[in-house]
Formats: structure tokens, sequence, C-alpha cells
């Protein structure tokens, strides 16, 4: 056993007897176990020998039944409880439940209304027109098409700047040393009418 599951072990009659008082409800070794075996990380055979030693002890019972054994916390420990005390719980019960049925069905009725309001289904409606038109308007433009315009462009290009190295200049008029596309191409960047047909 390593040094801080032995450490562990020897809290767990304090870990036990804190978390039954807390409780205040019967328990068997295994539920103790799933627990408190996280937080705690107790393992097993410490939980039914730290119950078992508690009981000795006299700081929890033990009742058995059959092959299992349930322990809780000694009741005598606990302050006695009036039943005007119970009658007060029982009152501010029942009007706390009374409560939540109402706000229960409050919600019930708006979510009715805001289902049946036109008013909301037309913002809705709104929403989701303007959500597209955002996202419509806001998505990049680079469609197959147009890359493929650029590119065509780009080589037009090219070929002009080609042309111009040989002595061949068009500004504006085609001389008929580059071709017509070229021209438009070139006439449409340099916002010169073409003289295409």
């Amino acid at each position: 056993m390593s040094k801080g599951r032995a450490e562990t072990a020897a809290g767990a009659p304090g870990i036990l007897l804190k978390y039954l008082q807390e409780q205040n409800r019967p328990y068997s070794a295994q539920d103790v176990f799933g627990n408190l075996q996280r937080e705690h990380g107790l393992g097993k055979a410490a939980v039914v020998k730290a119950l078992e030693q508690l009981a000795q002890q006299g700081k929890i019972k033990e009742k058995v039944y059959g092959k299992q054994k349930i322990y809780f916390a000694d009741q005598d420990q606990f302050a006695m409880v009036s039943d005007a005390d119970l009658q007060g719980l029982d009152a501010k019960i029942v009007a706390l439940t009374a409560k939540v049925q109402s706000l229960q069905q409050s919600c019930r009725h708006m979510e009715a209304d805001a289902e049946r309001d036109p008013g909301v289904e037309e913002g809705m409606c709104w929403l989701q027109r303007e959500t597209e038109e955002y996202k419509s308007s806001h998505q990049p433009r680079d469609s197959g098409r147009e890359r493929a315009g650029v590119q065509r462009e780009a080589e037009v290009l090219q070929g002009v700047e080609e042309a111009q190295e040989d002595g061949n200049r068009a500004v504006g008029c085609n001389s008929g040393r580059i071709p017509q596309e070229q021209e438009a191409v070139l006439c449409k960047w340099l916002s010169l009418p073409s003289s295409l047909p």
C-alpha cells in the first residue's frame, strides 16, 4: 500500500462518520464506497474496516439483513424535533410545491402563447433571412469561374507583356500584332475603348 493510500485509509473513519452524519440515511458498505471513492480515493476494504470500527465504537449503528450490513448515524446524537416544527416544515413544503407548480404552469402558458403569436414567428423568419443574407454577403467569392477568368486575364496580360518586349505596342487600337482577346483585356485594364467590332 502506498504512503498516500495508507494515510487516506487512516483518516477513513473520520471521513465516513462525517458523511453518514451529514446524509443521515442508511447505507451499505458498497454504497458508501461508491459515493466516496472518487472524492477521497478510499478502497473498499478500507471502507468496510472503518465502518465496522465505527460500529464497534458506537459512533454509528449497524443492522444486518441476511448477508448485507446497513450502516447509519446514531440518531441519539441529533436534537429532538417537536411536532410543531414538523408541521411547520410540512406547511413550508406544501407552499413551495404549490409555488413550483404555479411557476411551471405559467411557463407552459408563456410557451404556448409564444408559439401562437405571429410576431414571434415573423421575427424568427426575419432573423433567418438576415442570417442567410449576412452569410452570403460575407462569403469569399472565390468560385471556379472567377478563378478561371482571373487566370485567363493573367495569361492575356503576360502575352501583352511579351508582345511589348518584341516592340509591338497596343494603346487603344489593334495594329494586328496582338490577338483581339488580348487587346480587349488590355483596354479593359487601361480603361481605353477597344477597337473590336
